[in-house]
């Protein structure tokens, strides 16, 4: 369906019409989500080629094609790829939209847990940090990007090998998520194991058993 409108809305408006670059890139998703990524890739770049030279680079929609080819490139493997192209993505809304908004907000956490895939905690620690900050201040502490970003926080922390940071936080995150969510919510579900693996980690399975028990 998304193959026919694309060719529809070609014939109809013209290959660079905003509304053909919008499909494109809602056909380039769907290739994504249907795993075919040798599909999904060419098409991103070429909607973000097209989108670039008629909507400008700093344009809303060039910036959400910008970021849905890097999670292309990184769910496709190719950092390398990726984190220039979100680095250019933060920097460009930061300018546009400005550092609190929510868009912005996804951009940073999407370029931080890169950092985070590359190995780059350096980079990736301070990021999140600043992420957490900003969306608090702008969503509120129990909203659900919020909670993902706490989230992804105390994962970096882990991954520092920061457990005393990490373990609070993960805490923190499973009781908001619990109130905000339900206890049988997949992203609480997630909050368990995650919570459950950094007790393990720490040597407190007294705290971790009854979590995994509680996920199953």
């Amino acid at each position: 369906l998304w193959e026919e409108t694309l060719q529809l809305t070609k014939a109809k408006l013209g290959a660079d019409h905003p509304d053909t670059l919008i499909s494109m890139g809602n056909l380039a998703g769907g290739y994504k989500a249907a795993g075919q990524l040798q599909k999904a890739l060419p098409l991103w770049e070429e909607t973000l080629q097209l989108m670039k030279a008629k909507l400008g680079a700093d344009h809303p929609h060039t910036l959400i094609s910008m970021n849905n080819l890097a999670m292309g490139y990184n769910a496709a493997g190719q950092l390398q790829k990726a984190l220039p192209l979100w680095e250019e993505t933060l920097k460009l809304m930061k300018a546009k939209l400005g550092a609190d908004h929510p868009d912005t907000l996804i951009s940073m956490n999407n370029l931080a847990m890169g950092y985070r895939a590359a190995g780059q905690l350096q980079k990736a620690l301070p990021l999140l940090e600043e992420t957490l900050q900003l969306m608090k201040a702008k969503l509120g502490a129990d909203h659900p990007q919020t909670l993902t970003s706490m989230g992804n926080l105390a994962m970096g922390y882990h991954d520092a090998g920061q457990l005393q940071k990490a373990l609070p936080l993960w805490e923190e995150t499973l009781k908001l998520r619990k109130a905000k969510l339900g206890a049988d919510h997949p992203d609480t579900l997630t909050s368990m194991g995650s919570l459950a693996e950094g007790y393990k980690a720490a040597g407190q399975l007294q705290k971790a058993l009854p979590l995994w028990e509680e996920t199953l």
